[in-house]
């Protein structure tokens, strides 16, 4: 995002919607390094507005001692998989 070294702007295909999240890891990853992952996000909360840019959900990650982690499942899943 324009004017932030914290924030990435991500848009994320659940399989039968898309959402915009707004994460405060970019001192840590860059889009480069999310590009094709599978992840876990929250997109049950309210939008939040960073810097202008709405924000419709959260990614999940680990706080590690270093930065944070980022949480992939070990299985076989696929776009709008559930967390049980």
């Amino acid at each position: 995002m324009e004017n932030s070294d914290n924030l990435l702007r991500l848009e994320v295909d659940f399989g039968q919607f898309k959402r915009q999240i707004v994460s405060g890891i970019a001192k840590w990853y860059s889009p480069q390094d999310l590009k094709g992952k599978k992840l876990p996000f929250i997109v049950n909360l309210e939008p939040r507005i960073f810097r202008g840019v709405e924000s419709q959900g959260m990614l999940m990650a680990v706080a590690g001692e270093e930065k944070p982690i980022l949480l992939e499942p070990a299985g076989n899943t696929k776009a709008g998989d559930k967390i049980a």
